[in-house]
């Protein structure tokens, strides 16, 4: 379904980026990996051992590291962009406090790093989208973007739900929406995906309580989504504009 397309995967080193790299290929699709972490993309790189796949760091925050981002993929393998997948996923040192403990410097660069990182980078690939006649753009948003998190799930597993997760993931899909309706005429497609809880070494507890709220396997590994990714890029959703595509196994039911 993704034959000859050209997609670049911000995040791309990172676990639900990985799955999409790979899949990418797995369609024989061509691949630009973004990610911040240069060790790990390297190594991805590595791992895919692809003529078909290429790593370049960059900083998705930053307008320059994004234009140049896009001109060195576009120029290895001499050809636009056909789509992209906004993973990046940057973090604060304070990410995951209490609600109570929040530090405003943190949550003044968790805001901007992950909110503000689509805004900018949404801004920068669409317009070269409208340079080269169309694209696809993919966010990845998250179940507690569209429904307050169930607190109970994480009673004595010393975990928490980040306010400004949710803040964020909201956004996310606000900014899809939006951009669809912006852009409408251009040919130009913005898609959000929302994933349920990804399996992440978290506690049994909080395993156990997460899955008594799903259908069948509860939390879902990062390879769950590739299909409701290939979907999004393929022109079998060629009149899917501005949608959040949940991927939660009935979690938010």
């Amino acid at each position: 379904m993704l034959k000859n397309k050209l997609i670049l995967v911000t995040g791309g080193a990172g676990r639900i980026g990985k799955s999409f790299c790979r899949e990418i290929l797995n369609q024989d699709g061509k691949l630009i990996i973004s990610d911040k972490d240069s060790k790990r993309g390297q190594a991805l790189q590595e791992e895919l051992s692809s003529s078909d796949a290429v790593f370049i760091e960059s900083d998705t925050t930053d307008i320059t590291s994004i234009d140049n981002l896009i001109s060195k993929g576009e120029k290895t393998f001499n050809r636009p962009l056909d789509g992209a997948i906004h993973c990046a996923y940057p973090t604060s040192s304070g990410w995951g406090s209490a609600f109570e403990d929040l530090d405003p410097k943190n949550l003044k660069e968790d805001l901007y790093s992950q909110l503000g990182g689509a805004i900018i980078f949404s801004q920068r690939i669409i317009s070269h989208f409208l340079e080269n006649g169309g694209g696809n753009l993919i966010h990845i948003s998250s179940i507690q973007g569209f429904t307050s998190p169930k607190f109970e799930q994480y009673e004595g597993t010393g975990m928490i739900s980040p306010i400004e997760y949710s803040a964020i993931k909201a956004g996310v899909i606000s900014i899809t929406k939006y951009l669809a309706k912006y852009y409408k005429n251009k040919d130009i497609r913005i898609n959000c995906i929302s994933p349920g809880g990804i399996l992440d070494n978290q506690p049994e507890a909080f395993l156990k309580n997460y899955s008594s709220n799903c259908n069948s396997k509860g939390m879902l590994d990062s390879e769950d989504l590739v299909g409701a990714m290939t979907f999004l890029l393929s022109d079998s959703s060629k009149y899917l504009n501005g949608q959040n595509i949940v991927v939660d196994d009935g979690w938010s039911l």
